[in-house]
C-alpha cells in the first residue's frame, strides 16, 4: 500500500482537467438517510494500474497514482474492499482508520494495520472512515470518537453490488470509491480529484463562497472545522430562518401545475411519495403547466435530461450543487431523493469484485 504525500501539489496541473457537472442524485442503497436509491452508473474506464487510469467519470482524468492499490488479492467471500490514504501527507496510514460493523462482524483498523476487507454480503450495511492523529486526545483510545469521520453504504448480495457515498446528512472526509467487476465494469464516484489535492480549508472557504448567504453558516463554526452539513441541521430546519425559504417556488410550482397533493414542510419537507416534486423543488426546476399532473405524477418525461438547467436561480438546493459541482462525473447526493433523474453516486452491479475508497483530508 503507497501512500501518495505531499508532492500531490504538483499534480494540480492534472487536476485541472477535473470536470464539474449540474444534476444530482443520492442512493439509498445502504439505509441511511438517503433516498430509494437510483440508477445504475455508466460502465467505463480501464483497471486500476500503476496510476493515470480513467475510470468512467465524465472524462476526469486520475492524477498519476491515484487508484494504485497495488496487488489486490482476490476475495472469498463476495468482494474486496481496499482503502487508500490520499490525505496528502496531512495523516501517516496508522491514522487513517475503517470500520465496518455487521451482526456478528465488527471490525475497526488503520490502513497500516490493515488495508483490505474481505466484504461478505450484507444489507443496509455503512463503512465509516476516520481520520484520528496520534497527538489527538479525543481519539486517541477510539478512533471512532473521532470528530473527522464520514461513511459510505451499501447492499451486497451474493453477486451483486449496490452502494453510493452520500453529502444527504454531511461532509466530513474526502471520500471517493472505485467499483471493479468481473464483465470489466469499472467505475469511480465521490469527491472529484481536484477537491482531494487541495487542503480542507480551501475546501471549505470555496464552499462559503459559492453559496447565498443562507447557505454560508452550513460551512461555519460550530460545525467547521469538522463538517459542512446539509440545510436542515442549520437555518433551514423547523423554526429556524430559513423554514420557509423554498415556500416561494413551492407556491409557484404548485399553481402552474394545479397540484392537489399536501406541499411541503420546512425545507421542502415531507415528500417522500413525490421524490420527482421533491428533487424539483431543490433544483428549481418544474413550475411550468404540464410539467406535473394534479397527482403528482411526473408528465414531462425530459424535465431531467439536462441537469445544466438546475439550480439556476434561487430558491434552489446550492448545498447539493456544490457537490455536484465537485464530484466525479457531476454524481453527488446532496439531498434524500437527489437520484431522481440518475445523477446521484448510486453504483449498481453484478459479481463485484473490488471497491477501492480513497479517504482524503
Amino acid at each position: 500500500m503507497r501512500t501518495i504525500d505531499a508532492r500531490w501539489p504538483l499534480l494540480l496541473g492534472l487536476a485541472a482537467a477535473c470536470s464539474s457537472g449540474g444534476g444530482g442524485s443520492a442512493g439509498g442503497a445502504g439505509g441511511s438517510t438517503s433516498g430509494t436509491g437510483g440508477s445504475t452508473s455508466g460502465t467505463g474506464g480501464s483497471t486500476p494500474g500503476a496510476g493515470g487510469s480513467t475510470p468512467g467519470t465524465g472524462g476526469t482524468t486520475a492524477p498519476q497514482g491515484f487508484w494504485d492499490a497495488g496487488s489486490i488479492p482476490a476475495a472469498k467471500n463476495v468482494m474486496m474492499f481496499v482503502f487508500l490514504n490520499r490525505t496528502n501527507g496531512k495523516y501517516a496510514d496508522a491514522e487513517v482508520y475503517w470500520s465496518f460493523k455487521s451482526g456478528s462482524l465488527s471490525e475497526l483498523h488503520s490502513i497500516a494495520e490493515q488495508a483490505s476487507y474481505d466484504m461478505p454480503a450484507n444489507s443496509s450495511g455503512r463503512l465509516y472512515v476516520y481520520l484520528c492523529a496520534n497527538n489527538d486526545t479525543a481519539c486517541a483510545s477510539d478512533p471512532s470518537k473521532s470528530k473527522y469521520f464520514d461513511f459510505i453504504e451499501h447492499t451486497i448480495g451474493p453477486t451483486q453490488y449496490n452502494g453510493n457515498t452520500t453529502r444527504v446528512d454531511a461532509f466530513g472526509i474526502k471520500i471517493a470509491m472505485r467499483l471493479h467487476c468481473a464483465d470489466g465494469f469499472d467505475d469511480a464516484v465521490g469527491e472529484n480529484y481536484a477537491t482531494f489535492l487541495e487542503d480542507r480549508a480551501l475546501t471549505f472557504q470555496r464552499f462559503i463562497d459559492a453559496v447565498p448567504d443562507e447557505f454560508k453558516p452550513l460551512a461555519q463554526a460550530p460545525h467547521a472545522p469538522y463538517r459542512i452539513v446539509e440545510p436542515g441541521a442549520e437555518g433551514f430546519k423547523v423554526g429556524g430562518p430559513y423554514a420557509n425559504y423554498y415556500v416561494s417556488f413551492v407556491d409557484s410550482l404548485w399553481s402552474a401545475n394545479a397540484l392537489t397533493v399536501a406541499k411541503p414542510g420546512p425545507n421542502g419537507s415531507g415528500l417522500g411519495s413525490y421524490p420527482d416534486l421533491s428533487a424539483a423543488i431543490f433544483r428549481h426546476v418544474g413550475n411550468v403547466a404540464g410539467t406535473f399532473d394534479p397527482n403528482g405524477k411526473l408528465l414531462d418525461k425530459t424535465l431531467w435530461k439536462d441537469s445544466s438547467t438546475f439550480y439556476q436561480a434561487a430558491p434552489a438546493d446550492y448545498y447539493a450543487r456544490f457537490w455536484h459541482a465537485n464530484a466525479l462525473g457531476g454524481r453527488a447526493y446532496g439531498f434524500p431523493y437527489d437520484d431522481v433523474g440518475s445523477y446521484s453516486s448510486y453504483m449498481s452491479h453484478a459479481n463485484p469484485q473490488y471497491m477501492l475508497v480513497a479517504i482524503g483530508w
